[in-house]
């Protein structure tokens, strides 16, 4: 009966934090335990009492400020110096600053959307398609699970209790293999359609361009470089990422308004606190699963179809890509993590890093995926562009990403070998 419940408020739109908490006052009344309602407050509390969490929004507001002080501007032309004047150059500069700017924002549905307004007109204005500029920016967004700083990092590290510098790290070898799979896709599809070359910048243009990309460069080196070297957590790296953010685009670029800081405040704490709420009742939604026993009974129907962890791996893969389909990525792994990944250590010797990048990773593909697709929408609403052509023209993306995935189950050194052990 919970089961059901849990299905129809999910089919009849209510939002995931909702039907969450509310499949969980369901459980508990329709048990007869109804002495669980007084630890009900008790468990919203816990799931959200991490200090690591605070990366969440302090990742978002460096984002936030980011675009509204020029920085996102000054990162794209700092890409055209490299990759300008190839064919197709302009959808390697809107790879190149997606990198870059996954290393800021951490956020795929924030990404695309910040992404969208900046690159897509200027790639219809030099006679690229449409979905297809929508489509390169969408599948740019698959680069923040993995590459540092990862909202998704954050919150599975926090539930598997790993140290999220060490997830951070994890994901840099993956991020930059997919990277160079996204790089040989537009080669490809360049040739293919015959996409215009671009224009390299001319030398004057090029230093200047260097000179002012630089201050804007300076933030991802502070988020990962202050990982790295153990300087900061990834928490104090935010903080000091939205402060650079803050005076770069001030006092340097002097593009940022400080009359519009209530407004950049105020959109970010909305969207934290929709994260943050749905981490609460995700984490009570936990509480239940593990009163269930769900984990043990997943565990036994698991080790009876297989012993081998690349084929565990693959099977997970299979089932998350359809759970990302349906569900959010934030709230299935939520849902997911304290379930598998007990199987995956404890059956299978899988490391939390190997298992971490894998999920999180195929989880963000389902923001690009019909029925819901969230980050198909941001893309269409962002540049008019209907959400099916944009998926058409992200199939090459999606396919390099399966394989990449694949890869990564297969090698584990690829999520463990930049980690000191």
């Amino acid at each position: 009966m919970t089961v059901m419940v849990f299905a129809l408020l999910l089919l009849g739109a209510v939002p995931i934090a909702l039907v969450l908490a509310l499949t969980a006052m369901w459980y508990i009344y329709a048990s007869g335990n109804t002495v669980l309602f007084a630890s009900y407050p008790q468990q919203l509390f816990s799931a959200i009492e991490s200090y690591g969490l605070l990366a969440i929004p302090l990742f978002m507001l460096a984002g936030e400020l980011m675009n509204e002080g020029g920085l996102t501007r000054r990162l794209i032309a700092l890409a055209r110096i490299f990759v300008g004047g190839f064919r197709g150059g302009l959808a390697y500069i809107n790879l190149i600053a997606n990198m870059m700017m996954a290393a800021i924002i951490g956020s795929a549905a924030s990404q695309i959307a910040i992404m969208s307004r900046a690159m897509v007109p200027a790639m219809e204005h030099e006679g690229y398609d449409k979905p297809y500029s929508a489509a390169i920016t969408a599948a740019g967004g698959l680069l923040s699970p993995i590459i540092p700083p990862s909202m998704l990092f954050v919150l599975f590290g926090v539930i598997a209790q790993v140290p999220i510098a060490e997830m951070f790290i994890a994901g840099l070898l993956p991020g930059l293999l997919l990277g160079l799979a996204f790089f040989i896709v537009i080669a490809v599809v360049g040739l293919l359609q015959q996409y215009p070359r671009g224009q390299w910048p001319s030398r004057q243009q090029a230093l200047a361009d260097f000179a002012w990309g630089l201050p804007a460069l300076s933030i991802p080196v502070i988020i990962i470089g202050g990982i790295l070297l153990g300087i900061a957590t990834p928490t104090e790296s935010a903080a000091l990422a939205s402060l650079a953010a803050l005076l770069i685009g001030r006092f340097v670029y002097r593009d940022l308004d400080l009359g519009r800081l209530p407004q950049v405040l105020r959109r970010t704490a909305v969207n934290a606190g929709l994260v943050i709420m749905l981490i609460a009742a995700a984490g009570v939604f936990g509480w239940v699963v593990v009163y269930e026993q769900l984990p043990q009974m997943a565990a036994a129907w698991i080790a009876a179809l297989t012993t081998d962890p690349f084929m565990f791996l693959l099977l997970l893969i299979g089932v998350l890509l359809l759970v990302g389909m349906v569900i959010d990525g934030i709230a299935a792994l939520i849902l997911v993590v304290p379930i598998v990944l007990p199987i995956a250590q404890n059956q299978f010797d899988i490391s939390a890093y190997q298992f971490g990048v894998v999920v999180c990773l195929t989880l963000v593909m389902g923001l690009l995926t019909p029925p819901v697709g969230a980050g198909l929408f941001v893309a269409s609403s962002m540049t008019g562009a209907p959400p099916l052509k944009i998926f058409r023209a992200l199939l090459p993306f999606l396919l390099a990403t399966l394989i990449i995935l694949v890869l990564l189950a297969w090698q584990p050194w690829l999520t463990e070998a930049l980690i000191d052990r």
